[in-house]
Order: C-alpha cells, then sequence, then structure tokens
C-alpha cells in the first residue's frame, strides 16, 4: 500500500485524482434520482469508472472513486453508510491494479490494457472480483447497523458495480489507454520502483484476496437465507474475519514490477520517465 501515501508527492497524480472523483461524481449525481434502495443504492451507470481508472491511474484512480463516490452522497445519500462507500470505492479500484501483474508471467507484456483474449479474461475476473469485494463491504456495513438487509445489498451493488464495468469498461479502456499512454499520464509511467510496494507472497495475497471476497459473499447469503442473520451483529461478527483475510491479502499484493516494467519500456523507446 506505499503507494498510495508516496502518490501525493506527485503533481500528475494529485490532479488525476481531482479528476477522476470530479468525474466519478459527475456522473453519479444525475442518477440519485433513480433509487434501487432509498437513501442507500440508486442505479449507478457511473461504475464502469473505477477499475478503469484504477488501472490506468493507480492509486490516484483509487483515491478518486473513493472521494468521487463521496462527493455524489453529498446529494442526496449521505449518511453514516457513506464512510462505508468510501472504503468498498477505493477497493473498488485499488485491487484490479494491485493484482494485475498476478496473472502474467515474468517478460511477458503487462501493460493495463484488454487488446488481448488474454488480458480481457483477467480484466474480467478481476472486475467480478473487485465488485465483489466493493459490495461484501458495503452490504456487510449497513447490514451491521441494521439499515439494509444483507443479500438485498450484496446482490444490487454487486450487479451495479459488476454489470457496468464488464460490459463497458473493455470499450471505456480501449479508447482511454493509448490516449493516456502518449499523454505520459499512466501511474507506472510517473512513479518511480521505489515509491510502490514490492510484491510479497504476491500469490498467496491474491489466494486471500479471492478467497475472502467470494467466502465472505458466500457467508453472509447462506447466513441470510437459512433466516439465521439477515442483518445486525449476527451477519457482522460473521464476517470480519473475511473482511480481515482481504486487507491482509491486499498488504501482500506489490506493484512495483509494473512500474518497473513500464520504465524498461520507456528506456526502450528512448523516452524519459516522468519526475
Amino acid at each position: 500500500m506505499k503507494e498510495i501515501f508516496t502518490m501525493w508527492r506527485h503533481t500528475q497524480l494529485v490532479v488525476l485524482t481531482a479528476l477522476s472523483a470530479a468525474i466519478y461524481a459527475a456522473v453519479l449525481i444525475p442518477f440519485k434520482g433513480f433509487p434501487l434502495v432509498p437513501g442507500f443504492i440508486e442505479l449507478r451507470p457511473a461504475n464502469v469508472f473505477p477499475v478503469v481508472f484504477g488501472l490506468l491511474f493507480g492509486p490516484a484512480g483509487a483515491w478518486g472513486a473513493a472521494i468521487g463516490n463521496l462527493i455524489g452522497d453529498f446529494f442526496g445519500t449521505l449518511s453514516i453508510a457513506s464512510a462505508a462507500g468510501f472504503v468498498g470505492n477505493f477497493f473498488l479500484a485499488y485491487l484490479p491494479y494491485k493484482m494485475w501483474s498476478t496473472y502474467f508471467r515474468e517478460g511477458e507484456n503487462i501493460e493495463q490494457n484488454v487488446n488481448s483474449g488474454k488480458k480481457l479474461t483477467v480484466y474480467i475476473a478481476l472486475a467480478i472480483l473487485a465488485s465483489t469485494v466493493c459490495a461484501l463491504i458495503i452490504a456487510w456495513f449497513i447490514a451491521l447497523l441494521g439499515l439494509v438487509p444483507f443479500t438485498a445489498g450484496l446482490v444490487l451493488i454487486i450487479s451495479n458495480n459488476a454489470i457496468m464495468a464488464v460490459v463497458l469498461g473493455p470499450v471505456l479502456l480501449l479508447a482511454l489507454y493509448p490516449r493516456v499512454k502518449r499523454w505520459g499520464l499512466l501511474w507506472t509511467e510517473i512513479m518511480e520502483p521505489e515509491e510502490v510496494s514490492a510484491s510479497r507472497l504476491r500469490v498467496v495475497g491474491n489466494v486471500l484476496v479471492w478467497g475472502g471476497g467470494i467466502g465472505g459473499a458466500a457467508t453472509g447469503l447462506i447466513l441470510s437465507f437459512t433466516g439465521a442473520s439477515p442483518m445486525g451483529a449476527g451477519v457482522g461478527l460473521a464476517l470480519v474475519p473475511f473482511l480481515i483475510v482481504i486487507l491482509v491479502g491486499s498488504l501482500m499484493l506489490g506493484g512495483r514490477e509494473q512500474v518497473e516494467a513500464a520504465h524498461e519500456m520507456m528506456e526502450d523507446e528512448g523516452a524519459e520517465p516522468e519526475a
């Protein structure tokens, strides 16, 4: 997670954080009038942005998603649940860029694009996982407070996130990636390798994030469907271990290898890395 703090040294990434937040909020706000669960969940075509911005802008995209979601909440859905929305949307953009390189062999092209069958498959898998983790965090919190049943929150948020990210995300990424690269705004080209976390047991971290996300969602659904604990302290306490596993797994993921690969490619092309 080192880079989520060191990124603030770079003016470009600060600007990209603000830009990501502004775009996300600007598309969220008009749909506040189409609630799925009044006061908590609304129709969100804007959810196409976090995964794409995470891959392109790295930590700036993650902060942008979190801040943009919070700004959007000021227009009709601001509540204590906004804290979970902040964290959930952060992970919606954070996990894709952190986990991206895990699926590629050493020396393989790991540019954050979907211009091959393998990259598209990885993108879809990570979009679904990040959507599930985001939904798990938010649904857990609002169910713990007794605001919305866990199943309703989980299913609606996953659907909102995953459908937009999987259907529209690849098109947006294909359109934006070459332009962002040409403008020198990829996070991997802006940051220096030493500013980014090195991978520590990233395969284990990858497994933990998948296990925590899918396992937590499944456990919550089972508790809800059996009528044991649709919301409140029961489901809340039962899912805490899964949330801890996700956090621990995310701390094991790196990102430095992506930055090193990008800088090597820039050197091969005769370009100087951005300071």
